[in-house]
């Protein structure tokens, strides 16, 4: 039984004979070209398999024909082969929607695993295609990734191509914008969705243990290694891992990580061979890395390597429009969290909070929903303002209700549900806490992690 169809179109006849050869050893149905005119006729939009293409050829070269290809069908995988010379237009071609790249002098076992990976993709395609044709079902990027503003709409439509690919991705993006919410849901949106998600702190690994801790070792490989190990790599084996941070790592590793993404291999130390690698990664950073090539404090090759297809998670800045809706949508979250009932943030509320700056991105704007979840002010020095829609002139019944609701979500907060010392410093009866909690729709259960421990 065949591994799967594949296209391969180069006009040096010896390469092409020799890599057709090697794809047949290692089970795949190959069709070889010297022309890629010919290709164009073979493929459609119900196309099961891949096509794997020289990018130097005379007339239509590798870049036209994938161009071409695409018009037909954009999730048709094309594997480009690349002179060394041809690396950063591969890089860039990438980045218009070729699926990998594989550099000359490569080994068949090596083309043949770009090659299963991208068939592997291309039946994912299809097969979605066949689900939503049948049930009409929908992803729920919208969910993770609230937003209706321009930015945020094409964020979501360049993950839905990216996602079942094999691509390596980079992220970049501003504290808090959401970064591993889109490596997460890439990976959830590829066929290795079933397969661990390994998310790895660059900037938390310590220095002395960062080796061992990603690539493993074998008993004895330093002192007190008394068994062998397996590393974080090897642990995501058929997944996906996220590399958060990525600038951050120390130079001196940076050479070994880029050995691992460029072969798919791994050397756990104290090891004398390395061991195959079944994984997609996932980069992110903060801050352009391009910047730390030119300081030289990080690697241009890693980088090139890394940055195959880079996505940019917008700030809130750049999408003021959406601060409403996502606020909504994550006060709703913390009163599910919290078991209380939903906050209703008024206008003027949220007119203020898209007019604000918010450094945080959206993690700081959740910490806002949260605290109004519960009560209390968005911010230190907020006031009755923030909570009654931004307006001081309001009814004096309504802004009293307020403070006391506050006062006391912020009592039992302090003393984590337990209602005893909560009446105490208030200087309430037991009576009069328990009447006005149920006036404001509080419950001791929202600030406990134990409700049933909580002390009356």
């Amino acid at each position: 039984m065949s591994n799967g169809r594949i296209l391969l179109i180069d006009d040096d006849t010896d390469l092409r004979l020799s890599t057709a050869q090697a794809l047949d050893l290692a089970g795949f149905d190959v069709t070889a070209l010297e022309a890629p005119e010919e290709a164009l006729a073979l493929v459609g939009f119900g196309f099961p398999g891949v096509v794997i293409t020289d990018i130097r050829m005379p007339g239509m070269d590798g870049l036209s024909l994938m161009n071409a290809i695409h018009r037909i069908d954009a999730q048709i995988p094309v594997i480009l082969i690349t002179g060394h010379g041809d690396v950063p237009l591969a890089v860039r071609a990438m980045r218009d929607g070729a699926h990998d790249f594989i550099e000359k002098p490569f080994s068949g076992s090596q083309l043949a695993e770009t090659a299963a990976r991208a068939l592997d993709y291309r039946r994912l395609v299809l097969e979605n295609r066949l689900l939503r044709a049948a049930a009409g079902q929908a992803d729920d990027l919208e969910q993770r990734l609230v937003g209706r503003s321009t930015a945020m709409i094409d964020l979501r439509r360049r993950m839905r191509t990216i996602g079942p690919s094999e691509t390596d991705v980079l992220i970049l993006g501003e504290t808090g914008t959401g970064k591993e919410v889109v490596a997460r849901a890439l990976h959830d949106l590829s066929a290795r969705a079933g397969k661990p998600f390994i998310a790895l702190d660059c900037a938390a690994l310590p220095e002395t243990q960062i080796e061992s801790e990603l690539f493993g070792h074998e008993a004895g490989a330093f002192p007190g290694a008394m068994r062998a190990r397996y590393g974080r790599f090897e642990h995501a084996r058929g997944g996906t891992v996220l590399l958060d941070d990525i600038g951050s790592m120390p130079l001196a590793l940076q050479g070994r990580l880029l050995r691992v993404i460029q072969e798919r291999v791994v050397t756990p130390l104290g090891a004398n061979e390395a061991r195959p690698l079944d994984l997609r990664f996932i980069a992110t950073t903060r801050t352009p890395l391009e910047r730390e090539v030119a300081a030289g404090r990080f690697r241009a090759d890693l980088f090139y390597r890394l940055a195959v297809v880079t996505l940019t998670v917008p700030p809130l800045s750049a999408r003021r429009a959406d601060i409403p809706l996502l606020f909504a949508r994550l006060l709703a979250e913390a009163a599910r969290r919290h078991r209380i009932d939903p906050v209703t943030p008024p206008p003027p509320l949220l007119t203020g909070l898209m007019a604000r700056d918010w450094p945080g991105n959206v993690r700081e704007l959740r910490n806002a929903a949260e605290r109004l979840a519960l009560g209390m002010d968005i911010e230190a020095g907020a006031g009755l303002d923030a909570l009654n829609g931004g307006s001081a002139g309001g009814r004096l019944a309504d802004r009293v209700a307020a403070f006391e609701r506050a006062e006391i979500a912020r009592a039992l907060k302090a003393h984590g549900g337990t209602l005893k010392p909560v009446y105490e410093s208030l200087g309430l009866s037991r009576k009069t806490l328990y009447e006005k909690m149920q006036r404001h729709g509080l419950d001791k259960s929202q600030f406990t992690q134990d409700p049933a421990g909580a002390d009356d």
